[in-house]
């Protein structure tokens, strides 16, 4: 799955998010997602992670193996 495909995904969910994404393997299915939006503010860890795996459900199901997040909120 292509970076421009997976971030589409993320900011249709979280339209202000700021996403940078590395193919870990070289294999566009195991990937590492930095993701920063106002959504995430005063959320703990697993709700963010969960915002995220929302908008990649079907993603995650097929074309991407394994997802690692880290999700922050503006400033963090």
């Amino acid at each position: 799955m292509s970076p421009d495909a997976i971030r589409a995904k993320i900011q249709a969910a979280l339209p202000d998010a700021v996403v940078e994404l590395e193919d870990l393997t070289g294999t566009a299915d195991h990937w590492k997602a930095t993701v920063v939006s106002a959504a995430f503010a005063g959320k703990p860890a697993l709700a963010r992670h969960r915002l995220i795996n929302a908008a990649l459900a079907e993603e995650l199901r097929g074309p991407i193996h394994a997802l690692s997040m880290d999700c922050k909120a503006p400033g963090e």
